[in-house]
Parts: C-alpha cells; structure tokens; sequence
C-alpha cells in the first residue's frame, strides 16, 4: 500500500539526462519516505520523446505523509 505518488516528466534531451540527478536529490531529501514501487514509462511520437518516472512512496514509519517539503512539490497524497 502506498499513500502518495512523486512524478518525473522529461521531454528535452538536456531535461531526459538530468533526469537521474532529479530523483536521486528528491530521494535525499524525503529519506523518511520508503518507495514501495516504481514504473518508468517512454513515450514519443514524431517530434517529441518523453521520459517519466512515477515513484510510489509511503512513510517509513506507516503514518500518514507531513506537510510538504521545500524542494518536495509535486508530491500528491492519495485516499
């Protein structure tokens, strides 16, 4: 089970290389969350190539997620 959701989401080739270094920071920073699982997806199309990165997280300690942290947007808790 998991009570929240982080997105990755690169399209430019300079964007899709930092991609890597994006997470790894984010992960540094949440180090109270434990990742419960994990999908990397790869779409295109003529013009654009897009890379994304969903992590599944809850906290370590089981309880519900804290507030946001700075540096952390995009964090979304579920029901």
């Amino acid at each position: 089970m998991f009570t929240g959701v982080k997105v990755f989401s690169a399209t430019k080739a300079k964007e899709r290389d930092d991609l890597g270094e994006q997470v790894t920071r984010w992960l540094r920073a949440n180090s109270d969350l434990e990742i419960v699982d994990r999908t990397v997806v790869q779409s295109s199309d003529n013009e654009f190539h897009c890379l994304t990165v969903v992590l599944f997280y809850r906290n370590k300690g089981g309880g519900r997620p804290s507030p946001a942290k700075p540096g952390s947007s995009g964090t979304a808790p579920t029901s």
